[in-house]
C-alpha cells in the first residue's frame, strides 16, 4: 500500500458569539483539514486547529514540504514518516505552523492505519478503557451579566451529566472574577470539580499566586496557563508555591518542550494537544513520559481524537468537551451529526 496523493483545506469558522478570552477577543476559527489517499482506495483524514489566522502557513507546510517527502510512501511507516517531516522542517519551523502540520498528517496516517486494521484509535493503540470522563469546558467572556451567564451555562451542562466544569479567568478585573468563581462553586456543588483557565492571563507569577490565594477556598481542581508557556520557570515557581494544582502543555510541542515542563517540575497536570504538538505519535510519547514520573494528562481541546488516546493512555485523568451551542470548538459544525460525538452522564463513550 502507498500514499497517492495528500490533499488538503483550510475551512474558517465564524464563532457567532461575541466571546473572548483574558488575552484575546474569539471572532473566527481556522482548521485544517488533511486527506491521505491510497493505492488500496482507502483514505486517512486528520486535521489541527491553527487559531484566528495561520491555516495558510500551516497548509503550506503539508503541500510544500511533506506532500512531495511522502507520495509513493507506505503510510503504515508511521515512526520513521513522523522523523522525515520533522527533519524536512527543521531550519523553517520546529514549532507553531510546522508541528500543527506535522499534527495533521500525523493524525491522518494513525486514521487510515485504524481502517486498515478495521479497529477505532484507541483500540488500535491498546486502550485500557471503551468510555472515558469528560468536563464541560466554557465560561468565556460574553456580553450580559457575567454571573448570570456562568450560572446558566452550568446549569445547562449539568442538565446533560456533568459533574466537572472549567471556566475562563484574568479577563475581568480580580473582584468580578472572584465572583464569578464563587458563583460556579456554588452551581456546580460540593461534589463536582472546577477547573479555572487563564489563558496566559499574566506576566508575573506574583499575580497568579495573588489570584489562586484569593479563591483558595473554592476547591479548584486546578490552574491552567496562568503565564505565557514560554515561561517554564515562572510556571515552576507558581507550582512550588502553590497547594493548588498547575496545568499547562496545550501549546507546547514535541517531546523535548514537555521533557523540559517536567524536569523543572513547572506543572502538576499535562496538557498535550494533539493537534499542536505532533500529532497522535507525538502525544502518546508524551502521556508515557508523564506516566512515568507519575503526572496526570488532560489533553486540550480536540475531544473527537482526545477521547481515544485519554482511553490508551492510563494516567490521562479527563476529556475537554464544548457543547455545539456555546460555538467555542465550532469544529463540530463540519462533522456530519451522526458522527458527532455523544455524551452519557458525563462521559464519552467510545
Amino acid at each position: 500500500m502507498n500514499i497517492t496523493d495528500i490533499r488538503t483545506a483550510v475551512v474558517r469558522v465564524p464563532v457567532e458569539k461575541p466571546t473572548a478570552i483574558a488575552t484575546r477577543q474569539l471572532g473566527a476559527r481556522e482548521y485544517i483539514l488533511v486527506w491521505v489517499d491510497t493505492d488500496n482506495g482507502l483514505t486517512g483524514i486528520g486535521y489541527t486547529y491553527a487559531g484566528t489566522v495561520g491555516g495558510r502557513a500551516t497548509v503550506e507546510f503539508v503541500q510544500d514540504a511533506f506532500r512531495a517527502l511522502l507520495l509513493g510512501q507506505d503510510p503504515r511507516l508511521i515512526e520513521g514518516h513522523w522523523a522525515a517531516m520533522y527533519q524536512e522542517v527543521l531550519l523553517a519551523g520546529r514549532r507553531g505552523a510546522a508541528l500543527r502540520a506535522i499534527s495533521a498528517v500525523d493524525t491522518a496516517l494513525w486514521d487510515l492505519l485504524g481502517k486498515v486494521a478495521g479497529l477505532p484509535l484507541y483500540r488500535l493503540l491498546g486502550g485500557w478503557a471503551d468510555t472515558v470522563p469528560a468536563y464541560a469546558s466554557g465560561g468565556y467572556y460574553r456580553p450580559g451579566d457575567p454571573l448570570d451567564n456562568v450560572r446558566d451555562e452550568i446549569q445547562s451542562y449539568k442538565a446533560q451529566g456533568f459533574t466537572d466544569f472549567k471556566i475562563k479567568v484574568g479577563g475581568a478585573s480580580l473582584d468580578v472574577d472572584i465572583e464569578r468563581i464563587r458563583t460556579a462553586r456554588e452551581s456546580i456543588g460540593p461534589s463536582g470539580r472546577l477547573a479555572l483557565d487563564a489563558n496566559n492571563a499574566w506576566r508575573w507569577p506574583y499575580e497568579a499566586i495573588r489570584f489562586a490565594r484569593a479563591v483558595e477556598d473554592c476547591d479548584i481542581w486546578w490552574l491552567e496557563e496562568p503565564l505565557s508557556p514560554d515561561d517554564i520557570a515562572g510556571h515552576a515557581e507558581i507550582a512550588r508555591t502553590l497547594e493548588m494544582p498547575v496545568a499547562t502543555g496545550e501549546i507546547h510541542a514535541t517531546r523535548w518542550d514537555f521533557r523540559d515542563l517536567i524536569a523543572q517540575q513547572a506543572a502538576d497536570i499535562l496538557q498535550p494537544d494533539a493537534g499542536v504538538l505532533g500529532g497522535v505519535t507525538e502525544w502518546m510519547k508524551v502521556a508515557h513520559t508523564a506516566a512515568s514520573f507519575n503526572l496526570p494528562v488532560a489533553p486540550h481541546w480536540h475531544a473527537n481524537v482526545h477521547a481515544h488516546l485519554v482511553a490508551a493512555a492510563h494516567n490521562s485523568i479527563t476529556v475537554e468537551y464544548f457543547a455545539l451551542e456555546q460555538d467555542i470548538y465550532n469544529f463540530e459544525r463540519l462533522v456530519s451529526p451522526q458522527t458527532r460525538l455523544r455524551i452519557q452522564d458525563g462521559r464519552i463513550p467510545l
